[in-house]
């Protein structure tokens, strides 16, 4: 998990470092991979903070079936004048939002037992 995020710091850095023009006719396809991209890396924080089974094999086969996917619908979307980009946009904005709940949730709920713990400590101590 730290290998892909420090991975994807060291691309965003080198991106902005690089003076190069996306292309127009590509902006479809780059902002819908992007998010696909994003839905992958949430996706994987989730696992890692829920303790639910992280494996790096899926955050990658994840990742590139998203880029696929990604590109697919777009490209469909473009060969029948259909802004089809859009909708896999707001399903992967919506994923990234609902890993982003679970996430904050699950990081609130263990910084409360950890407050709780404390507490009956403390009162456990001083009687």
């Amino acid at each position: 998990m730290v290998w892909a995020l420090l991975g994807i710091l060291i691309g965003i850095l080198l991106g902005l470092g690089v003076d190069y023009t996306i292309p127009f006719a590509y902006t479809k396809f780059t902002a819908v991979v992007l998010v696909g991209i994003l839905d992958a890396l949430f996706g994987a924080i989730r696992a890692e903070v829920t303790k639910d089974q992280y494996d790096a094999m899926i955050f990658i086969s994840g990742l590139f079936f998203n880029i696929v996917l990604a590109l697919v619908i777009t490209y469909l979307g473009d060969k029948l004048g259909l802004d089809l980009y859009l909708a896999a946009t707001v399903v992967f904005t919506f994923r990234i939002f609902s890993n982003v709940g679970i996430t904050r949730r699950a990081l609130l709920t263990r910084l409360l037992e950890k407050r709780r713990k404390v507490k009956e400590e403390n009162s456990i101590v001083s009687l």
